[in-house]
């Protein structure tokens, strides 16, 4: 392909995520994935620099620009100059810039999102802004289930991968590839040996201490990911009930369950939206601890997701701040007198997080129950390098 046709593949691409973004649609990737290989024409060297181009104007527009033309309009007279070129009328290339016709806004965040963002993330916002837009790299859990060590799967895979450094607690069994690759069909994922997960999703399942024995509610439990990584923790032993309201979700899960050898430890257990307390009765004040990884904005995720930032809007958000609420409150209905609950968010706002726990602190009591905060992290991409996140423990009388 010539590169006119490749910036016209790019603008076409990036107005099918438009669309998806506005309906709700697939993830980024996925309808990068899916368009690309509609063009079976495309060799490999023009689907990466297609699906390059593509995410370097995701990571541009903190609001969602006019159409994908506008995007690279504005990219070409912005930080692409080189790109303005290709707009040249060719054959299979974009027609010629109008100085009509409208150009999109560069900025990291929406517009109604930056006053909550320079909030929560203080004096060093800009530049944590740029590193949640940075090129993630690729996290992975090492099972000890299935015995495998850090040192024998980093010796397998196709790259060089390293410890993961620089949070507050160590992560024994990850490893970080630096330069990341596609896994999904390699022999060591395929045995259940090595898992993808975020360095962040594994610092708030240590921070949660499953311990062996132990009957443990992920209550969010959504693909599987921390459910996984705590009946790793638990050594297999004990009973965890991993929760979530999408059945395919839950159906997905137990294939990974089966691979990573914790099937026998995990009941799914599918609940209704609204009706949550129905399905879990049986465990009110039984479980020694309850992981409610919450719905949220998902603003910690932006280096992997930028599009999310297109799908978020302050109604969606209030209902989510909502929603959280009642999950919190839920989860403490669930845990026994002495027990934990971990709650965590992959977001970066206040609002998600710490407005919470400052609720809940100034109540005391919080859905029939006394309850005292204990430790509260934020992580960060540029500080720990690895997702947003914010986690609070909290001890329940």
């Amino acid at each position: 392909m010539q590169p006119p046709a490749r910036l016209q593949a790019a603008i076409e691409i990036l107005d099918r995520v438009l669309a998806d973004a506005r309906a709700g649609g697939p993830a980024a990737d996925t309808a990068v994935a899916r368009a690309l290989a509609r063009r079976r024409y495309a060799g490999a060297h023009d689907r990466r620099a297609i699906r390059d181009l593509v995410f370097e104007a995701i990571r541009a527009f903190g609001d969602p620009p006019p159409s994908g033309r506008a995007a690279m309009l504005a990219l070409a007279e912005g930080p692409r100059p080189e790109l303005a070129t290709l707009f040249n009328g060719s054959a299979h290339g974009p027609a010629p810039p109008d100085p009509a016709e409208p150009r999109a806004r560069t900025g990291r965040a929406p517009a109604w999102l930056e006053g909550m963002l320079a909030e929560s993330l203080g004096p060093q916002a800009e530049a944590e802004l740029a590193a949640l837009l940075a090129r993630a790299p690729l996290d992975l859990r090492v099972n000890p289930l299935k015995g495998a060590r850090p040192e024998t799967v980093a010796a397998q895979l196709p790259v060089a991968a390293r410890p993961v450094t620089g949070l507050p607690l160590d992560l024994p069994h990850a490893l970080r590839l630096d330069t990341p690759v596609p896994l999904a069909q390699h022999p060591l994922v395929q045995a259940g040996h090595v898992e993808v997960q975020d360095a962040g999703s594994q610092f708030a399942v240590r921070v949660a201490g499953a311990r062996p024995g132990q009957t443990v509610v992920d209550l969010c439990a959504g693909a599987g990911g921390k459910t996984l990584a705590l009946a790793a923790d638990m050594a297999g032993q004990g009973r965890i009930v991993a929760c979530d309201t999408d059945r395919r979700r839950l159906s997905a899960m137990r294939p990974r369950l089966e691979r990573a050898g914790a099937l026998p430890v995990v009941e799914r257990r599918l609940l209704d939206p609204g009706r949550e307390q129905e399905a879990l009765c049986d465990l009110d004040g039984a479980a020694d601890l309850v992981l409610v990884d919450a719905p949220c904005s998902g603003s910690g995720t932006w280096r992997r997701n930028p599009e999310l930032r297109w799908r978020l809007t302050p109604p969606r958000l209030d209902r989510l701040l909502a929603l959280q609420l009642r999950l919190l409150a839920l989860g403490l209905r669930l845990v026994r007198p002495g027990g934990r609950l971990l709650f965590a968010v992959c977001s970066v706002l206040d609002a998600e997080g710490p407005a919470h726990m400052q609720r809940l602190a100034a109540e005391g009591r919080f859905s029939g129950r006394a309850v005292a905060i204990g430790d509260m992290r934020r992580l960060t991409p540029r500080r720990h390098g690895c997702d947003g996140f914010f986690i609070a423990s909290c001890e329940v009388a």
